[in-house]
C-alpha cells in the first residue's frame, strides 16, 4: 500500500461525532468506550482507528492508545498473524540493531503520547509496563496495535508500516457499516 492509497490521518483532538460513534458501535458490534477521537479514517470515511482514553470512567487502565476499529482490516491483520508475520518480525528485531533503534523510537513516541493523553484527560498516568503496546520495544505482539499506531501516526512504527504495506486493500468493498445519520441521536457515546 502506497501512501497515495491511504487517507490522510484524522486529527486526534477533534471531537467525535455521534455518526463516527454510531459506525464504531456497528464496527465493535458494542458500545465503544473511552474514544477521545479519530486518530484516523478509512478512504471509506468511517473511522479505523479511535484514539482512546488510557484510563475508562471507573479508573481502570485502557489497554491501547489507538484502537483499530474496522473489522475488514481487524481481519485481514489477524490472518497475517497467523501466517507466522510476527515470528519472522520478531527474528528480525533481533538482529536488526537499526530496525530495534525505529522500534524502539516509536515506543518512546508511543508512551510520549499516552502520557500526553492523561494529562489532558487529567488522569494518572499509566504503569509502567502497561504504557506501551504490541510488545514495544523488545517484542512483536499485536500487529493490529501496530498498524493502529501507523496509521495514527505515519511513518512512526516501523512493523505497523511493513504490515501496512503487505495488507490489501481492505476498503475495496465499500464501507465496513452502514450507519444511519439517526442511529444515536439523543445517545451519548462517551466510551471503545
Amino acid at each position: 500500500m502506497t501512501s497515495a492509497d491511504q487517507p490522510a490521518p484524522g486529527r486526534t483532538g477533534d471531537a467525535v461525532a455521534e455518526r463516527d460513534l454510531a459506525a464504531i458501535e456497528l464496527q465493535l458490534g458494542r458500545v465503544p468506550r473511552g474514544v477521545r477521537g479519530v486518530a484516523h479514517r478509512c478512504p471509506c470515511g468511517l473511522p479505523d482507528v479511535v484514539r482512546t482514553a488510557p484510563r475508562l470512567e471507573d479508573g481502570t487502565p485502557f489497554p491501547t492508545l489507538y484502537y483499530l476499529t474496522c473489522p475488514r482490516a481487524a481481519s485481514a491483520i489477524g490472518r497475517m498473524e497467523n501466517s507466522g508475520r510476527m515470528r519472522e518480525m520478531q527474528d528480525r528485531l533481533a538482529e536488526d540493531p537499526d530496525l530495534r533503534a525505529s522500534y524502539t523510537r516509536a515506543h518512546e513516541s508511543y508512551i510520549a503520547e499516552r502520557a500526553e493523553q492523561a494529562r489532558r484527560d487529567g488522569v494518572e498516568p499509566l504503569p509502567e509496563g502497561m504504557q506501551s503496546t504490541g510488545g514495544m520495544p523488545a517484542r512483536v505482539k499485536c500487529l493490529h496495535a501496530l498498524v493502529a499506531h501507523e496509521l495514527a501516526e505515519p511513518g512512526v512504527n516501523p512493523f505497523g508500516a511493513e504490515a501496512l504495506e503487505e495488507l490489501p486493500h481492505w476498503w475495496d468493498k465499500g464501507p465496513c457499516a452502514c450507519v444511519d445519520e439517526n442511529a444515536r441521536e439523543g445517545s451519548e457515546g462517551n466510551g471503545s
